[in-house]
C-alpha cells in the first residue's frame, strides 16, 4: 500500500509507476517500452501463460458465481469496467474505492488497510502486529484476532480488509515489512494467513492476502521515472516450497482477494505476470476471487488484463503515473480496449464476475453497512472526494462509530501470550512487586508527543507498539509498560532517557529493567534515516540501546532487558554480561503493551511465546544473498534468490552455524515433559498425488463486442474533477468500436490464446492446489505434562526430516505443524494431535510441475517434536510408538 495525505503527493511524482517493457495503452495497443528492463540471470524465467482461467468452477464458489453471472449478463460494458477500477486517489472515504453499478444494486466497494486494524480512523482497536500473534504459536488466537478484525472492518463499513500480509516471508532480516506477517517460516505464515482469513471472512468482510509475491525489501520495490522496480529472481522449487506456500493456504481457506506486489518476479511485473497470475494463482491454485494491484503499481492496461489482473487500485495514474490527473490504465481505457477488440469480452466478463461473486459470497448484498468514516480527515464534515477539494460536494464524512467492543481483552491476551522469554538466569523472573525497580529507556513510555502524533507511526518515540507505514492503525489509547509497572510495583524509579544517567545510585536488591527497540516500516516514510528497511543500525537496537544496557549492567547486579522489535535483533554486545540475568522479547504489542508485560514480569502468568524467527550471533551468519540491496543502483536491481530454500533456520542448520537463539525458542516459568507419543499412518503415500478431478464448467456469456453506446456518458452527467470514470465521450467510443481487429491486430504476447484449458494442471484441482495434497499422511498424538511448580502453556512444534537417499536436496528439518496447550496446572497433562499432510512430505519437481514424495507406504520420513527447532525430544519413524527423550538432529 502506498502513502496517503496531500503532503506525500510529491513522493507520488517521484516514484509513480509509469512504465514497463509491455507498457501500452489499450486504445493504441502499443508495446513500445518507455525503458527496457535489465535481463534476469540465466535460469530464471517467467513464461507466458494464457488465457486467464475463468472463475466459478470450485464447489464452494459455484452458487456465488451463478448469482453473479445473472447480474453481470445484464451489465453494460461501462458497469463492468467500473467495478474493476478504483475511482482515484482520495476519491472516496476509503484508501481504495471501486466504481459501482447502482442500477444492478452493486455498490462501491470500500478497500481499507491494514493487517492489524482499521487504518486512518478512530474508535478502533490497534491489535498486536502479525509478528506478535505469530509468536504466540496459538491457532485459536490467530483465528479470534481475525474475527475481531473482521467485526471492526464491517462495523466501519469497509468491504475489503487489505490483509493478511504473508509477503514478505522474512527472507531478509532487515526488510522493512516482515513484522506485518507471522514469521520467517512458510508453515507459520500459512497458518497465520488461514486463521486470519477464516475469522475475517466469517464476519462477511473480504480478506486480501498480499503481497503476491517476492516483495522482500522496501528499497527499489517501485517503478519510477528512471528505474523499474527490482526483479526478485526465484526458481520454481523455491517459489513453491517457501514463498507460495502461505498463499496456497490462503486460497484454500477461500480468501476473496489477492494483492499483487510492486516488484517484478523473474523480470515481469507482478501486476501483469501471466505465469504467476494466470498459471500459478488462478490455474494451479484455483483462486476464485479477484486480483488487485497494490496502489499505483500498475504499469500497463491490456497486458495486465490479459495476464489476470482484475482490479486497478486506486484507479488513477495511467501512463503518466501521477495520481489526481485523471489518467487511468483501466476505467475508460479498459472500456475502449474492449470496444476496439484488444481485450476480449470474455476477459472483462470474468473480471467483473470475480468481483461480484466475491461480494455475494461474503453476503455483502444483505444489509452490509456503508462506510461511516473518512481516511483523510478527522473532521465530521468535509469534501466527499478529498482529491478534488475545490469542486467536490461536501457532507458528513465521519460518524465516529465505535467498533472496539471487548477487543482490548483479546489484544492483551495476544500481546501477553506472545512474550518470549529468552534468558532467565538464577530465576530472576518473575519479579516480586516489592522489589526496587530501576527502569531505563524511552521505550518504556508512551510517545510523549502524543500516541498518534506521527502519521502512520512514522517515528520511533516511546514504546514500539507497531512498525510504520500502511500496515498500522491509530491507537485509541496506549497502555504503556511504565504505567503498568507503576500500578503493580511499590518502588519504581524511571529514567526515560536513552542515555544512562550519570547520577544513578545502585542499592543491593535493585533490579534494572532496560527497554530497547528496533523499528522498520514501509518505504514511503523514512525514520531516522531508515528508508523502510533497517539500514542505519542494522539488526542492532536503535538509539544506542546496547550502550544503555551495558551501562546498566555495569551498575546493577541484576538486569532484565525488555525488547520491542520488528524482527531479529543482535544481542551480542551485552547478552553474556554477568549481570544481564533476563531477556524478554515483547515483539510489537499494539495498544496493550503494559499489562500484557507486567502479567509476565510479576508472574501472574508464565511466558509462553516462542520466536517466529532465528536470532543470530552476527549478521555475517546469514547468506550474502539475503542482504539488503541499497546505495546507488543504476538500471533494474536484480535480487536473485541464490540461497534457494535456505533462509532463516534452514540456512543455519545447513551451514552448521549455532545461532544465539533458535527458531521456535521460548522459556517458561515451569517445565514440561512428553509421553505416550504415537504416530499413525493415515493414508498410504504414492510418489505423486492422484490426478485432480475433472474441471467443472463455469458461467457462460455472449462474447460479442458490445455497442459503443454502452459506455457513452449519460446526458447531463455531473462530472467530478479528477474522478475516474469508465464512460467515454460518444465520438471516442464510436471510433474505438469502428476498429476492425482483423485489419488492425493487437500485438498479443507469444502463445496468447483465448481458449480455456479443459483440465486442471496436475498440481491443481481445488482452491489451494490438488486436493490430495491435504490428505493426512501421519497423525501424531502425544501427552504434554506440566512437571514444574507454576501453571503454564506449552507449544509442541512438529518438524519433518526427509529420509536418507531422497533424490532431492532438502533442509535438515522443516516445520510442518504446531499446537499449543491450554494453561496446565502443575502435574496436569493434555494430549495434543499434530497432522502431517502429503504436501508436508513432498517437494516441488520443476520438470514434472508437480509435488513428489518418497516411495513406500510411509516414505521413511522422521517426524520430530519439541519446544523449539533445536530442542526436539520426540522422534517418530514409521507407524507405532515414538522414541521420547531422543537427541534431535539439531543440537540446542
Amino acid at each position: 500500500m502506498f502513502c496517503q495525505g496531500f503532503l506525500c503527493l510529491w513522493f507520488c511524482v517521484l516514484v509513480s509507476c509509469i512504465a514497463g517493457a509491455v507498457a501500452s495503452t489499450p486504445s493504441e495497443g502499443s508495446t513500445q517500452a518507455l525503458y527496457e528492463r535489465a535481463p534476469v540471470p540465466d535460469g530464471y524465467s517467467s513464461p507466458s501463460y494464457y488465457p486467464t482461467p475463468n472463475g466459478g468452477w470450485a464447489t464452494d464458489w459455484q452458487d456465488a458465481y451463478e448469482r453473479a453471472a445473472v447480474i453481470v449478463r445484464n451489465m453494460t460494458l461501462a458497469e463492468k469496467t467500473n467495478i474493476t477500477t478504483g475511482t482515484g486517489y482520495f476519491m472516496g472515504r476509503c484508501v481504495g474505492n471501486t466504481g459501482s453499478a447502482p442500477a444492478k444494486n452493486m455498490p462501491q466497494l470500500c478497500l481499507q488497510d491494514g493487517p492489524l486494524g482499521v487504518r486512518s480512523t478512530d474508535n478502533v482497536t490497534a491489535f498486536p502486529a502479525g509478528i506478535t500473534v505469530g509468536a504466540t504459536w496459538d491457532k485459536d488466537l490467530l483465528y479470534r484476532r481475525g474475527l475481531a478484525i473482521g467485526e471492526e472492518f464491517r462495523g466501519k463499513g469497509a468491504n475489503v480488509h487489505l490483509g493478511p500480509s504473508v509477503g514478505p516471508l522474512g527472507r531478509k532480516p532487515r526488510g522493512g515489512r516482515g513484522w506485518e506477517g507471522f514469521g520467517s517460516d512458510p508453515v507459520l505464515q500459512a497458518v497465520g494467513a488461514r486463521e486470519t482469513i477464516r475469522g475475517v471472512q466469517e464476519r462477511g468482510v473480504i480478506a486480501t492476502i498480499k503481497h503476491f509475491i517476492g516483495n522482500e525489501q522496501e528499497q527499489y520495490r517501485m517503478y519510477n521515472l528512471v528505474q523499474p522496480g527490482y526483479s526478485s529472481n526465484i526458481d520454481g522449487r523455491t517459489l513453491h516450497e517457501l514463498y507460495l506456500w502461505p498463499f496456497a493456504e490462503g486460497v484454500r481457506a477461500g480468501v476473496g482477494a489477492v494483492m499483487a506486489a510492486y516488484n517484478d518476479v523473474n523480470g515481469s511485473a507482478t501486476s501483469q505476470n501471466a505465469y504467476l497470475l494466470n498459471g500459478v494463482l488462478k490455474d494451479e491454485l484455483g483462486f476464485q476471487g479477484f486480483v488487485m494491484t497494490d496502489w499505483l503499481s500498475q504499469i500497463s492496461g491490456v497486458a495486465a488484463a490479459l495476464a489476470g489482473l482484475d482490479m486497478s487500485m486506486p484507479g488513477d495514474g495511467g501512463i503518466v503515473g501521477i495520481p489526481l490527473l485523471g489518467g487511468a490504465w483501466f476505467a475508460d481505457e479498459l472500456s475502449e480496449a474492449v470496444l476496439n477488440g484488444s481485450v476480449p469480452v470474455s476477459r472483462v466478463n470474468d473480471m467483473a464476475t470475480r468481483v461480484v461473486a466475491t461480494w455475494l459470497k461474503m453476503g455483502q448484498d444483505q444489509d452490509y453497512p456503508a462506510p461511516n468514516y473518512s481516511s483523510f480527515t478527522a473532521d465530521r464534515e468535509g469534501p466527499l472526494y478529498a482529491g478534488a477539494p475545490l469542486t467536490s460536494p461536501r457532507g458528513v464524512v465521519n460518524e465516529y462509530v465505535n467498533v472496539q467492543g471487548d477487543h482490548a481483552e483479546l489484544a492483551r491476551d495476544i500481546a501477553q501470550d506472545a512474550i518470549t522469554l529468552l534468558k532467565n538466569e538464577g530465576g530472576i523472573l518473575p519479579l516480586e512487586t516489592s522489589t526496587p525497580l530501576k527502569v531505563f529507556g524511552d521505550d518504556a513510555q508512551a510517545n510523549p508527543d502524543g500516541i498518534n502524533s506521527c502519521s502512520d507511526r512514522g517515528c520511533n518515540k516511546g514504546t514500539l507498539g507497531m512498525g510504520w507505514g500502511s500496515g498500522t492503525a491509530n491507537y485509541p489509547y496506549f497502555d504503556s509498560p511504565i504505567d503498568a509497572i507503576r500500578s503493580q510495583a511499590s518502588n519504581v524509579t524511571y529514567s526515560s532517557s536513552n542515555t544512562f544517567p550519570s547520577n544513578v545510585v545502585a542499592s543491593p536488591g535493585d533490579v534494572a529493567l532496560v527497554f530497547i527497540n528496533s523499528d522498520s516500516g514501509e518505504n514511503y516514510i523514512t525514520v531516522e534515516t531508515n528508508p523502510g528497511d533497517r539500514t542505519t543500525a542494522g539488526l542492532y537496537s536503535w538509539y544506542g540501546g546496547d550502550d544503555l544496557v551495558k551501562a546498566a549492567a555495569a551498575k546493577y547486579e541484576n538486569v532484565v532487558v525488555i525488547i520491542h522489535t520488528v524482527g531479529p535483533i543482535i544481542l551480542e554486545n551485552w547478552h553474556s554480561l554477568p549481570s544481564v540475568k533476563g531477556i524478554i522479547i515483547a515483539h510489537l504489542p499494539g495498544q496493550e503493551a503494559g499489562q500484557s508485560l507486567t502479567n509476565v514480569l510479576f508472574g501472574h502468568v508464565s511466558p509462553s511465546g516462542h520466536l517466529p524467527y532465528t536470532i543470530p550471533v552476527s549478521e555475517d551468519d546469514y547468506p550474502d544473498s539475503v542482504n539488503l540491496i541499497g546505495g546507488l543502483q543504476l538500471g533494474q536491481v536484480q535480487d536473485t534468490y541464490t540461497e534457494g530454500l535456505y533462509i532463516d533456520y534452514r540456512h543455519f542448520n545447513k551451514a552448521g552455524i549455532k545461532p544465539r537463539y533458535a527458531f521456535g525458542h521460548g522459556l517458561s516459568y515451569t517445565t514440561f515433559s512428553y509421553s505416550n507419543a504415537t504416530l499413525t499412518l493415515s493414508t498410504p503415500l504414492s510418489e505423486t498425488p492422484p490426478a485432480p478431478p475433472t474441471k467443472p464448467s463455469t458461467p457462460t456469456y455472449p462474447n460479442t463486442r458490445p455497442a459503443p453506446s454502452e459506455v457513452y456518458f449519460p446526458p447531463n452527467f455531473p462530472r467530478i474533477d479528477r474522478y475516474i470514470y469508465s464512460y467515454m465521450d460518444a465520438a471516442a467510443a464510436d471510433l474505438a468500436a469502428a476498429i476492425n481487429p482483423s485489419s488492425t491486430p493487437y500485438p498479443y504476447p507469444q502463445n496468447y490464446t483465448t481458449t480455456q484449458p479443459p483440465t486442471h494442471p496436475p498440481a491443481g484441482g481445488s482452491p489451494g492446489g490438488n486436493p490430495a495434497l491435504w490428505d493426512t499422511i501421519y497423525t501424531l498424538a502425544l501427552t504434554i505434562t506440566n512437571t514444574g511448580s507454576r501453571p503454564g502453556r506449552a507449544v509442541a512444534q512438529a518438524y519433518v526430516q526427509f529420509p536418507d537417499g531422497f533424490p532431492h536436496d532438502t533442509p535438515v528439518i522443516q516445520l510442518r505443524d504446531f499446537a499449543k496447550t491450554a494453561v496446565l496446572a502443575p502435574g496436569e497433562g493434555q494430549t495434543v494431535r499434530l497432522r502431517i499432510t502429503r504436501k508436508d512430505v513432498s517437494v516441488w519437481d520443476v520438470r514434472r510441475r508437480n509435488w513428489v514424495a518418497g516411495g513406500g507406504e510411509g516414505g521413511g520420513y522422521t517426524v520430530w517434536v519439541g519446544g523449539s527447532s533445536d530442542r526436539l525430544e520426540v522422534r517418530c519413524v514409521g507407524e507405532g510408538s515414538c522414541d521420547v527423550g531422543a537427541r534431535g538432529p539439531v543440537d540446542g
